[in-house]
């Protein structure tokens, strides 16, 4: 039996692939980065630190800027758009055949959801009732699905499938309602002309997916150069156009699941029976054609929509997040408390995550079940739901998010931030204890 070729480069590469493929390594890259950012941002390098986010940099065409943003800016509004994009797409697939897709299968986590965003905001409103403070109503609400979910990896398989579904579906409705609040809320002036040329390339892209359009060069020309620098330019935050963007991306296939399989058995046996006893050094022109045509066979089967989520998916989770982590982690601790506690802002935003996490998935959850609308997935109970809430008050890289667009104040800014490192910290830590304690097994004695 012939083995596969191992080459001296494959020594180097399957290391960085294993790495890449484990669910636990995006949370600790950004970990990793959010260390980074704080350490440069609290040494010697911090005002050359803040200098370089403030640096401009413009679009041109012909001697004239269109788009004439910091670097700060530019990693917000433009790789971040990349990140919703993916959001976008998770929420889409979810809602076609994932665990939104039937309401039996989507109530508890969409509850779940909305407690988690409703308690927190209304928490953290009743501790900054007015001014400029009140804008950050919007911080605690979000949920970290990156570090949340790494957290949970961490735990290994003695975790039930239907927890990590749960905290999944529960992330991805919040990271929805984030969406939402950051579109109705945390929008500049509109240029209703911009605006309304960005709908007409997002309705291009509806109509190529209706009619079979399967390019995935096509719609990333109409989303970034249409969608994209339309909404930039209205005023409406970017990130929206990703999530639009990605919603017109098609989720059918085209060669159905049976019909590939017949057709890749039919391909592969050709193929083989070209050389059966693997005798010539190099593939026929034959081989090469059925190879070809296998590859096409599974471009087919492959809905668009999943090719470019899985495809997209390590990009952000390897350097969309971290750059985001590196320009907007870094907070200079040297503030005195009385500085910190000038305002409410730093204890609305971690009481909102952890109280208001706790508080509003748990009883919004037990709630729907006491009703018996609906009852516990196989494998949760109140103990491993108590300690899933707790990882939900990770609120982190949307939260961040929406602290920039909340605050013009760069002391309430700074202030959001360490409430918000502070709630992440203890609910990852509390979490991670309880949830751990839960799946032990008892002894026997």
């Amino acid at each position: 039996m012939h083995q596969e070729k191992i080459y001296p480069i494959d020594k180097f590469n399957k290391p960085i692939q294993k790495f890449i493929q484990n669910q636990k390594s995006g949370g600790i890259i950004l970990g990793i980065s959010v260390i980074i950012a704080l350490i440069l941002a609290n040494s010697p390098l911090a005002d050359s630190y803040f200098e370089v986010l403030k640096y401009k940099v413009a679009l041109t065409f012909n001697n004239y800027s269109f788009i004439d943003l910091s670097i700060l800016h530019w990693v917000n509004d433009g790789l971040m758009a990349i990140f919703f994009f993916v959001v976008g797409l998770e929420l889409k697939r979810e809602f076609v055949g994932g665990e939104l897709s039937s309401p039996r299968k989507a109530i508890l986590p969409i509850f779940a959801a909305l407690g988690g965003m409703i308690v927190p905001a209304t928490i953290y409103l009743l501790l900054n009732p007015s001014g400029e403070m009140s804008n950050g109503w919007g911080i605690p609400m979000a949920t970290d699905i990156a570090f949340a979910l790494g957290v949970l990896y961490i735990l290994g398989n003695k975790v039930p499938l239907a927890l990590k579904v749960f905290l999944t579906a529960l992330a991805i409705v919040d990271d929805l309602g984030a969406v939402m609040v950051i579109a109705l809320f945390y929008t500049s002036e509109i240029s209703i002309m911009s605006l309304g040329l960005g709908l007409a390339f997002a309705s291009v892209m509806f109509i190529a997916n209706r009619l079979g359009v399967r390019n995935v060069l096509f719609y990333a020309i109409i989303g970034i150069g249409g969608v994209w620098t339309a909404f930039l330019l209205s005023g409406v935050h970017a990130t929206i156009a990703a999530v639009i963007a990605a919603f017109m991306i098609p989720a059918d296939v085209k060669t159905k699941e049976k019909e590939f399989f017949n057709k890749i058995t039919r391909h592969l046996k050709l193929f083989m029976n070209i050389d059966p006893k693997n005798e010539i050094p190099t593939l026929t022109e034959e081989q090469v054609h059925y190879l070809s045509e296998i590859r096409k066979d599974t471009k087919d089967a492959m809905p668009p929509l999943q090719s470019l989520e899985h495809s997209l998916h390590p990009f952000v989770t390897f350097f969309v997040l971290p750059i985001f982590a590196l320009t907007n982690a870094g907070v200079s601790l040297s503030m005195n408390p009385e500085e910190l506690f000038q305002t409410n802002v730093a204890l609305g935003v971690s009481l909102g995550l952890l109280l208001g996490k706790v508080i509003g998935i748990v009883g919004f959850t037990m709630l729907l079940i006491k009703l018996k609308v609906a009852s516990f997935p196989q494998g949760m109970n109140l103990k491993n739901l108590f300690g899933l809430s707790l990882l939900a008050a990770i609120g982190f890289t949307m939260s961040i998010f929406i602290t920039t667009l909340a605050f013009e104040n760069e002391s309430y800014v700074t202030q959001a931030k360490i409430g918000i490192f502070v709630a992440s910290i203890i609910g990852g830590v509390l979490g991670y204890m309880i949830l751990s304690r839960s799946f032990q097994k008892p002894n026997k004695k």
